[in-house]
């Protein structure tokens, strides 16, 4: 039943949004990071990416990735300027031990912005974060 299914709140699992040079656009964009700082392994990761502003929607991306060491980050996706002013939206599913966790980070309009930036846990790096 519904009522059995149990989906504990995520803690120490984030979602980052860092600058980078793209050497392949020559050009500056915001690389969307999976942070685990968590003390386990997490596992059978599933990445869900969307975004919209007004009427006008990006296609639905999914990403997955197999398994996360303690206190590590893997990059996701990268954001052109074009979609900065979109609401992005990741979906994060992932397994640690025997249970699932379930998570949405929402990275609202014109938020990915360096006047937002912080230091981000594990990277070292200054960026935009979702805890």
């Amino acid at each position: 039943m519904k009522k059995d299914i149990e989906i504990p709140e995520v803690e120490s699992v984030y979602m980052a949004a860092v600058k980078g040079f793209n050497e392949d656009l020559g050009a500056d964009v915001w690389n969307m990071y999976i942070i685990n700082n968590r003390s386990a392994t997490i596992d059978m990761i599933l990445v869900v990416s969307r975004g919209e502003f007004n009427t006008q929607k990006t296609s639905v991306m999914r990403r997955s990735i197999e398994k996360m060491e303690p206190n590590s980050y893997a990059k996701v996706e990268f954001l052109t300027e074009a979609l900065i002013s979109f609401k992005n939206e990741f979906l994060v599913t992932f397994f640690e031990g025997n249970k699932m966790y379930e998570t949405v980070y929402t990275f609202d309009s014109d938020s990915i912005d360096e006047m937002n930036e912080t230091e981000i846990p594990v990277m070292g790096l200054k960026g935009i974060l979702r805890p």
